[in-house]
């Protein structure tokens, strides 16, 4: 079996990329440390239905509370290969930028950065302002991979499912622990210029 990947579900819109990359990685047959914030589960609610939240528990994955900071993935000690926070908010994102590890995903998160693992944040908020900004940016200098997810839209997906499995692939990939999954660009999926 793979490594070990943690996955952070935070409260920003966009949960079903969240929700995604858990399935994916289950079907590479990695082992998943699954944290959902208390906002992201009201924001699951919210986008996805109760149903999407009740089953939660039935994700292929190791389920940690996000104030369970006695865990083991808040240990550098446990190897993983690598950690997702999809999507990220900015309170999430600027929390790591901060260090301030007030709870378990934050904590795993900088985890991931004391021990130079991959960290791939999928912030999730526009515009931005120039407090997001520098957040992204220290985030980048400490190590993390800030990666919004911006649709291919080169692919003509032909709905928000293929967008939303186009961008967790990608994340997915960014960990390269396995063989690429996403569609990746070929020239014939090109627009037409228009001038």
């Amino acid at each position: 079996m793979t490594a070990r990947v943690v996955v952070g579900i935070s409260g920003a819109s966009g949960a079903a990329i969240g929700i995604r990359i858990v399935e994916i990685l289950a079907a590479l047959e990695v082992g998943i440390d699954l944290i959902v914030s208390a906002a992201a589960e009201r924001t699951i609610t919210e986008e996805l239905g109760p149903d999407v939240l009740a089953g939660l528990g039935n994700l292929p994955a190791r389920r940690h509370g996000v104030r369970d900071i006695g865990a083991t993935i808040a240990s550098g000690s446990t190897p993983t290969g690598g950690m997702i926070v999809a999507p990220c908010s900015m309170r999430t994102l600027s929390a790591i930028a901060h260090s301030l590890a007030d709870n378990l995903l934050v904590r795993a998160a900088d985890v991931h950065l004391k021990e130079r693992r991959p960290l791939v944040l999928v912030a999730r908020e526009t515009p931005l302002h120039l407090g997001h900004l520098r957040a992204m940016a220290v985030v980048t200098e400490m190590g993390a991979i800030v990666m919004p997810p911006v649709p291919a839209f080169y692919l003509k997906p032909r709905g928000i499912d293929e967008v939303i499995d186009q961008i967790a692939r990608r994340a997915v990939d960014t960990l390269r622990i396995a063989v690429p999954t996403a569609s990746a660009w070929r020239p014939g999926n090109a627009q037409p210029h228009l001038e």
